[in-house]
């Protein structure tokens, strides 16, 4: 529906556009016609001058015209996006970023270094608080690091938005080498009050262009349930 209407208002404010032309074309005929009309026979008006004002109008015409298909595929182009946007509801997504979600004792970020590398892992809460560090090696490419979402302070973390910063030393030379950092969790919902929709991934939002790809919810997606001590 909301869809629908963005067009419905785009279509009545280009019909206005095109009245208003209409109106201003009428009116600049009636001007040239009276000029016509009350014009020295003796000293007639340069002919030349009517041409470069008939030329003059039709070329503001034109680019009335032109902004009018311009805003036309704008808008083709957000109702596109968004419908789009509406078709990740339910789908797991991967995007380009450094937060996700704690859900049920567990946080994943998927992250890819340029060689074999010793990383640091550091866990933020969404006031910017360390509350989890980790060092490891992983290999060239692409690695998930999970967070069973247990503190650095043995206690259990509540469920949230988190963020992850991973420093990554290449193991050879201990050089710094690049991390290109993702997060992945389901979409729950959409936001279209700005000019991008944002996708809500748990408390995350994550806008629609830093989308890296997308799939169908499994099994192995649910929330696993916690075990009761014996």
């Amino acid at each position: 529906m909301a869809v629908t209407g963005v067009s419905s208002n785009n279509n009545s404010a280009l019909t206005g556009t095109r009245q208003t032309i209409a109106q201003n074309f009428d009116t600049f005929l009636q001007l040239l016609t009276t000029q016509l009309k009350n014009q020295n026979p003796l000293d007639p008006l340069d002919t030349n001058q009517f041409t470069q004002q008939l030329v003059q109008f039709t070329g503001v015409e034109q680019q009335l015209k032109t902004n009018e298909f311009l805003e036309a595929m704008m808008t083709s182009t957000q109702t596109a996006n968004n419908s789009q946007a509406v078709s990740y509801v339910g789908k797991i997504v991967t995007a380009s970023g450094v937060k996700t979600e704690l859900l049920k004792g567990e946080a994943k970020w998927h992250f890819a270094v340029d060689s074999k590398a010793d990383i640091v892992a550091t866990v933020k809460d969404a006031k910017g608080n360390v509350v989890y560090t980790k060092a490891g090696t992983v290999d060239k490419g692409e690695s998930v690091f999970t967070w069973d979402g247990i503190g650095n302070d043995g206690q259990k973390k509540p469920e949230g938005t988190y963020s992850v910063s991973i420093e990554a030393r290449d193991t050879a030379t201990g050089k710094l080498v690049g991390v290109a950092t993702e997060m992945t969790g389901e979409v729950t919902g959409i936001d279209f009050s700005g000019s991008e929709p944002v996708l809500i991934v748990g408390g995350a939002r994550v806008n629609l262009s830093a989308i890296l790809s997308v799939r169908a919810k499994t099994a192995a997606d649910e929330p696993k349930d916690e075990e009761t001590a014996a």
